[in-house]
């Protein structure tokens, strides 16, 4: 057939090849029921063994064949393992680096298994929305019991194949092989061996439990109720348990095609793809060079500047920390070693390693220490001129060469870069708080910065675990350009009878992470405050609710003065309705002129999440977002939207454009409604014109 199928002294050697995880592709599935087919009708053969070329055994389906599933081609999954489960020669498969969804379900249909040490297996498709539907559910538990696999299943997580070795009475590995230089050859001594025995199949092993319906009644009752995911393959497990194999196989099969027809493995698998495509820039080549960076500056101790530092001290590049102050250079490594030692305590890191990563820091209260910094990352105070100060002190030490990075969350890098000499080595990097932990990480292009500085940008993200999302220069750039709508709709609700606890449950609801109210508490209504003070300058006339500026006026800044929208408790963090504050929103309400109206969550969720979709439409016309997925990855991974919906363009798309402009022309009749606010960006009309989305 090809070199992807040899017969060596009387073994069929079958190859699974498709780069770089060898996924379970139409290409790859035919291939292997081909060879199996062949292996069974040449007589010199006696017995098969499937090996995976490269690092890993299969990463499990071609997951870009499911934007087309009810097309797909044949042989489709189910079909394939049974070919490789049916035959009539013994399979044994030598299994090494990863064995993932549809690469498991491959390796439990064949007769036998060989497990390099070190192998990694999982079920991820819940992670997808989905379920393993190529009877992962129903042989999974029968080789490695109950617990074990309905676990895994529902949770997605990996472990490694030691571990499941170890499991008493399992069934899914029958040898362990020292490393991926032996495993092929393990399995074809296993595979003889095999020779003239009757077939082991995974199927007709029994899936029995004495605690069964108990096991299922309380793992359901953890579950979280709004995935629907978790509770199906829950549901699949379960009929391993109570119906035959091939019954069994039905009811996953008709699981699976529920999962794959839903809203929310559409959005995880949006999700999946869109966090691949995030960072790809049309007009920046993949081979596009890049610049060296062995040492970083950070200009600020305090707690976002200490995150920032923490991303490279992990990631083993040494750190200039730049104070003004020796107090608050203390203060702040201080608290970076305690972010470290937090992680001893939890058995992440050793007390060696953090010695180790202190050590990467050069304390420093001069500009003349970033001199042979290759990158020098700025995290002071929001305010222009306080940036301008900076950059131009950056601009006289810095060497020739070293990018000069702005962490601000909403102000003008072109104008910040037009300070410099060097504007092309000017970037922003917009880190999410806490820096040390949000994966989000806006790169800011100026007009002026070069293809090679953000490729570094782009690199370095990824060398520090980052998701990085290319931005163009706007106010707030993705994230917090799209929360000012957000914000300002969650304002007008509660001018117009709504409160801010109703608001807040909507759209938790509705899946957020915190509702506004809780998390302009968080952020520090304070600093909410000075950045409508800053779009009430840009943009005259722009209305926001008297409420918010009252909240400011007063004090109630949020968690950090006890007292925001809500009160808070001395040491707690939970919210608690203030009637100071309900009596100042009906007095507002009253100098308006507006009578409170009954609000129902409906609308709020629709009013807050439409503001978003239309934002990111505007974002998206004007080039400030490279694809509309971009946009979905910097809400899902740094503001808390819900991932089951794929984020405010995704979720848009399952609404349909044409619905949102028709629900926008209402909100603009509202008497407290705002015209303007509610017109549609021209492509949300363009795209209701066509019935098409922004996702495809």
């Amino acid at each position: 057939m090809s070199n992807l199928y040899t017969v060596q002294d009387g073994i069929a050697l079958v190859t699974l090849s498709n780069p770089p995880v060898n996924a379970l592709s139409w290409a790859l599935r035919q291939h292997i029921v081909a060879a199996i087919n062949a292996a069974n009708r040449d007589a010199s053969v006696q017995a098969i063994v499937l090996h995976g070329a490269g690092k890993g055994w299969c990463g499990g389906a071609d997951i870009k064949e499911f934007a087309d599933f009810a097309n797909i081609k044949q042989p489709v999954f189910t079909p394939l393992m049974d070919a490789v489960e049916q035959s009539a020669k013994p399979v044994v498969a030598a299994v090494h680096g990863i064995a993932l969804g549809g690469g498991l379900e491959l390796a439990l249909a064949c007769h036998a298994r060989v497990f390099a040490k070190g192998t990694s297996v999982a079920f991820p498709e819940v992670k997808l929305g989905i379920l393993p539907g190529a009877g992962g559910t129903q042989r999974f538990p029968r080789a490695v019991g109950l617990e074990t696999a309905a676990n895994m299943i529902v949770s997605g997580k990996a472990a490694p194949i030691e571990t499941l070795a170890a499991l008493p009475n399992q069934k899914l590995v029958q040898q362990l092989s020292e490393s991926f230089d032996t495993v092929l050859a393990d399995a074809i001594a296993l595979a003889k061996s095999k020779i003239g025995q009757p077939a082991t199949r995974t199927r007709d092993l029994p899936a029995k439990h004495p605690y069964a319906d108990g096991f299922f009644t309380t793992a359901r009752a953890a579950l979280a109720k709004a995935l629907q995911a978790p509770q199906l393959c829950l549901d699949a497990v379960q009929a391993a348990f109570k119906l035959p194999f091939d019954a069994g196989i039905t009811k996953e099969q008709e699981l699976f095609l529920t999962l794959m027809q839903s809203p929310q493995a559409r959005a995880a698998q949006h999700a999946f793809l869109a966090e691949r495509a995030a960072g790809k820039v049309a007009d920046v080549p993949a081979d596009t060079p890049t610049r060296t960076i062995a040492q970083v500056g950070v200009i600020g101790a305090g707690t976002m500047g200490g995150g920032i530092a923490m991303n490279f001290l992990s990631a083993g590049i040494p750190v200039v920390l730049l104070e003004m102050k020796q107090e608050a250079l203390d203060r702040g490594i201080a608290t970076i070693r305690k972010n470290y030692e937090a992680q001893v305590k939890k058995g992440r890191l050793t007390q060696e390693k953090v010695e180790a990563l202190i050590a990467l820091i050069q304390p420093s209260l001069s500009y003349d220490d970033l001199k042979n910094a290759d990158l020098i990352i700025e995290a002071v105070f929001e305010d222009m001129g306080v940036k301008e100060k900076v950059f131009s002190q950056l601009d006289a030490i810095a060497k020739p060469g070293a990018i000069l990075a702005s962490n601000t969350s909403t102000l003008d890098v072109n104008e910040i870069a037009n300070i410099t000499k060097r504007p092309e080595d000017v970037i922003g990097l917009h880190f999410f708080s806490p820096a040390n932990v949000m994966k989000l990480l806006e790169v800011v292009r100026g007009a002026k910065t070069s293809k090679e500085v953000l490729a570094t940008a782009l690199a370095l993200g990824k060398k520090i675990k980052k998701l990085a999302i290319v931005s163009g220069v706007c106010d707030g750039f993705i994230g917090n350009r799209m929360l000012d709508p957000y914000i300002r709709q969650a304002l007008f609700l509660v001018d117009e009878g709504a409160t801010p606890a109703q608001v807040d449950k909507a759209m938790e609801k509705f899946g957020m992470n915190m509702g506004p109210f809780r998390m302009c508490d968080l952020v520090g209504n304070d600093v909410m405050g000075s950045i409508r003070q800053r779009q009430r300058l840009l943009y005259p006339g722009k209305f926001y609710s008297p409420s918010a500026d009252w909240i400011s006026e007063q004090g109630r800044h949020g968690q950090k003065t006890g007292q925001g929208w809500y009160d808070y408790v001395p040491g707690a963090r939970a919210p608690v309705p203030s009637k100071e504050v309900l009596a100042m929103i009906e007095a507002k309400r009253a100098e308006l002129g507006l009578k409170a109206r009954k609000i129902s969550d409906a609308e709020i969720i629709a009013r807050c999440t439409y503001a978003l979709a239309n934002e990111g439409a505007k974002i998206l016309q004007e080039g400030i977002a490279e694809r509309a997925s971009d946009i979905d990855m910097v809400y899902l991974s740094g503001y808390g939207f819900p991932a089951f919906r794929g984020g405010p363009m995704q979720y848009a798309d399952e609404v349909g454009a044409f619905n949102i402009v028709q629900a926008m022309a209402g909100f603009a009749a509202n008497p407290h409604g705002d015209p303007a606010f509610w017109q549609p960006a021209a492509l949300l009309a363009e795209l209701a014109a066509k019935g098409a989305k922004f996702n495809g």
